[in-house]
């Protein structure tokens, strides 16, 4: 395991130096779930949700949390996103939503963060949007599933020792 960079020789946090590094083609994908009670999924799935179309507003909350992600993550460096989907997957036989987010950029540090940032909140709206409804829905899961590029190349879930 590597030391932790945002840490000085005095133990002092500190944003990383990244102007050396090189540009290079990076994305990162990181998924999470929400699980509700069925009746709540029927709700959403159908469009009778009186709120409106509540994956629409919660895609538009990851993709706007991603592009925000150095705002609310202390060290995180300001990025320029080319690229952010989220997803979102009903699952009625588990009652849940998959969610999943990809972010890219041609740059000098990782968007691991601007993903994991997308699923969380995209999550949280569903939540938000739901609550009325549904007070015992769980987030969980979340995750980063795979990291392209940059100087430690390419990483997947699968590959991590948990």
């Amino acid at each position: 395991m590597s030391e932790l960079t945002h840490l000085n020789a005095a133990g002092e946090a500190h944003m990383v130096d990244v102007g050396s590094k090189q540009v290079t083609e990076r994305s990162a994908t990181a998924s999470a779930q929400i699980r509700m009670l069925p009746q709540t999924l029927t709700l959403i799935v159908s469009g009778g949700h009186k709120k409106g179309d509540v994956f629409a507003t919660a895609r538009i909350a990851g993709i706007m949390a991603a592009k925000k992600t150095s705002d609310l993550i202390p060290l995180c460096h300001p990025l320029a996103l080319t690229k952010i989907s989220v997803e979102l997957t009903p699952d009625t036989d588990n009652s849940c939503v998959h969610i999943t987010a990809t972010c890219k950029l041609a740059g000098k540090t990782g968007v691991e963060m601007e993903a994991l940032t997308a699923v969380s909140v995209a999550a949280l709206t569903l939540y938000d949007m739901c609550k009325a409804v549904d007070k015992a829905m769980v987030i969980s899961e979340v995750k980063l599933m795979e990291k392209l590029g940059g100087k430690s190349g390419p990483w997947q879930a699968e590959d991590a020792a948990i």
